[in-house]
């Protein structure tokens, strides 16, 4: 598959030739499951889309069958942004559902397959996009990571995918999940075109009172011989399988051989990030979720009269990972709760993002786990307390509002993709980038 540096200088006749040929490489590969369906926006390159994200005149449901027959009455600002830059959204990628889990089990569609092996799960949410791209089936695609949702299906499936900071990407035309950790990101083949792609999308938007305001861009100061201060967390990692000890010890090597300094520090129990971040998130959800009624869009299932028309409508159109989410975070929003659960992971966010503010007053980057082992075989992560510990490396991240990026790094025994995300502070995409393309450079890591 051609990088999206070499597709943007294809002409526009070389591109319309080009997707003819991609769409019928995707129709050969019905059982990845990976796209929803192919359409096209414009003549530009093409972009795979995560199916939470608002494509003018498209059907966009993510991955929700209460979504069913929504068709989208306007373009995400990325969308605008994409177009205006020559790119053209490209084919629906399939996701957990309302982006609640972290295999693409949940889809109303149905399961996404790993492209390394279909026994094994892609990840997710943003299964779609990363099994796309790991098969060579689209040049990028966008995903959307809440508590890790781009980065650890990118691991799984040997690709990078980059969570920016906080409000660097509109929102605007996201189906919301949990608003204060949703980030709209690029997930690529390499380094370099996530920095195009991240270039493209970011930037101000008044559509998003969230948005940061900020325009700087990344890729013409790229810097691969940038030398970099690294933390590594040697304590931090003593949960993780093997080869995703082995991935470190790897990576660490390559970056002392790029010349970086590599400093140890140390990380606060990840087991208050797992309770914080499910706190946060399903709150959250529950209040975003409410406007699925069958009133106003989407799917309805008729009753006898009003109360019984909502109650029918979420009880069909919700699928049971949704349910569950919606009802924990009705939960600890309840009169008698809310003090004792939602103020005190608040409390508790604001602790992981200080710990994350002191390591950064001595280092450039933190390198870290993104993931405990490799992609698990599908119905291992039945139990939901299994995938939602599964989340353990990614999710502080989009409590601290950071930015991270993760790249493939090794394969494992059973030659499955082996993943690490580096992390920067708040707004500092520059380093981010250079200190990974400085990574990514070498490992060299070859995917087949």
């Amino acid at each position: 598959m051609i990088t999206l540096k070499e597709a943007l200088k294809l002409s526009k006749e070389e591109l319309n030739k080009f997707k003819e040929d991609l769409k019928i490489q995707i129709e050969k590969n019905p059982e990845l499951n990976a796209y929803i369906d192919v359409n096209n926006v414009g003549d530009g390159v093409p972009i795979a889309i995560k199916d939470n994200i608002q494509v003018k005149d498209w059907a966009v449901t993510s991955g929700s069958n209460i979504l069913q027959g929504y068709i989208a009455p306007y373009n995400a600002t990325v969308i605008e942004k994409m177009t205006d830059a020559g790119l053209s959204p490209f084919g629906r990628t399939n996701m957990d559902e309302f982006a609640m889990g972290s295999t693409t089990e949940s889809s109303f569609y149905g399961k996404t397959l790993n492209p390394h092996n279909s026994e094994c799960v892609p990840g997710g949410s943003s299964g779609g996009s990363a099994a796309a791209v790991g098969a060579g089936l689209a040049i990028a695609a966008l995903g959307s990571d809440t508590g890790g949702s781009i980065r650890q299906p990118a691991a799984f499936c040997g690709i990078v995918g980059m969570k920016p900071t906080y409000g660097r990407v509109s929102r605007y035309g996201l189906g919301a999940y949990a608003s204060s950790l949703d980030q709209i990101g690029p997930m690529t083949q390499n380094v370099e075109d996530a920095a195009i792609l991240y270039d493209i999308i970011s930037g101000s938007d008044d559509k998003d009172s969230t948005n940061a305001k900020r325009d700087e861009k990344v890729c013409e100061n790229l810097n691969a011989d940038r030398k970099l201060r690294i933390a590594i967390l040697p304590h931090y990692i003593k949960d993780a399988g093997v080869d995703v000890k082995n991935a470190y010890a790897k990576a660490i090597d390559a970056l002392k051989a790029e010349g970086h300094t590599i400093i140890e520090k140390e990380m606060m129990d990840a087991k208050f990030d797992i309770s914080a971040y499910y706190i946060t998130a399903t709150a959250e959800a529950t209040t975003n979720l409410a406007r699925y009624d069958g009133i106003r869009y989407g799917n309805r299932a008729e009753g006898k009269n009003l109360q019984e028309t909502f109650i029918k409508t979420r009880s069909e159109g919700f699928g049971d990972e949704v349910k569950r989410r919606i009802m924990l975070g009705n939960f600890v929003l309840s009169s008698g709760y809310y003090e004792a659960y939602y103020v005190k992971a608040q409390k508790t966010r604001h602790i992981i993002k200080d710990n994350y503010d002191k390591i950064f007053e001595d280092v450039d980057l933190i390198l870290s786990p993104i993931t405990a082992g490799t992609a698990p075989k599908f119905g291992e992560l039945k139990n939901p307390i299994d995938m939602y510990l599964s989340d353990i490396y990614s999710i502080s991240v989009n409590l601290a509002g950071l930015p991270a990026l993760s790249l493939p790094i090794s394969k494992s025994d059973n030659a499955m993709p082996v993943g690490l995300q580096l992390i920067a502070k708040a707004y500092d995409e520059q380093t981010l980038f250079d200190g990974a393309l400085s990574l990514e450079r070498s490992i060299n890591y070859k995917g087949n």
